[in-house]
């Protein structure tokens, strides 16, 4: 039977053209928002045996505000983006255009002095493969976007470069059966925002 475990992407702390490298801004209103839309759908994994996050703001609080009290993870964080933190990919691409296109071309190279992407996409892996292996174990880890698009193509043992045609929206779950090295991904749609219910008024 193996393990199953649910990756659930963090809340947003920011818009998609906003967002920065190793981000640790806490959720902003519109994450609010849709963590209160989508707890109908994800409360329920809080029974999960063994609940997890990424040591990130964002992360801690969608995990809280869903009701799992998330342990978090060291192994769960973001991609160390070395002297990048704190700046949006089109800062950056404005004061080191070859740098930017280095690092989206080669998943060992690390222009900013920090983690590579194949380092990154190993380390999850890695996190993945020393979880307890108890048949049936249930697991859920609100996890960064970044960290659920390297589980992905950890997985799947996808070439790294699928890392950048995985798109990972807020809120949305990856859940993955099996054990080390014998995983299998099914995908999840991210929860949707309750209908408005206005009352009926009867026509004429």
């Amino acid at each position: 039977m193996g393990l199953r475990v649910t990756l659930v992407a963090a809340a947003r702390s920011s818009s998609l053209l906003a967002e920065r490298f190793d981000d640790d801004r806490p959720l902003d209103a519109a994450g609010w928002y849709e963590v209160q839309c989508a707890a109908e759908a994800l409360v329920p994994l809080g029974g999960a045996e063994l609940r997890y996050c990424s040591p990130t703001p964002r992360s801690r609080a969608t995990g809280e505000a869903l009701g799992y009290a998330p342990l978090a993870q060291p192994a769960l964080r973001e991609c160390d983006m070395g002297r990048w933190r704190g700046l949006t990919l089109a800062e950056v691409a404005a004061l080191d255009p070859a740098s930017v296109d280095a690092w989206l071309g080669d998943p060992r190279s690390a222009p900013h002095g920090g983690e590579p992407l194949l380092a990154f996409i190993t380390r999850i892996g890695n996190w993945l493969d020393t979880r307890p292996a108890d048949d049936g174990a249930t697991i859920v880890a609100v996890a960064e976007p970044s960290v659920v698009r390297a589980a992905f193509v950890y997985v799947l043992k996808a070439p790294p470069a699928t890392y950048w045609n995985v798109d990972v929206r807020p809120l949305s779950t990856v859940t993955l059966t099996g054990r080390p090295g014998g995983w299998h991904l099914q995908l999840e749609p991210a929860p949707r925002p309750a209908p408005v219910m206005r009352p009926y008024t009867p026509g004429p």
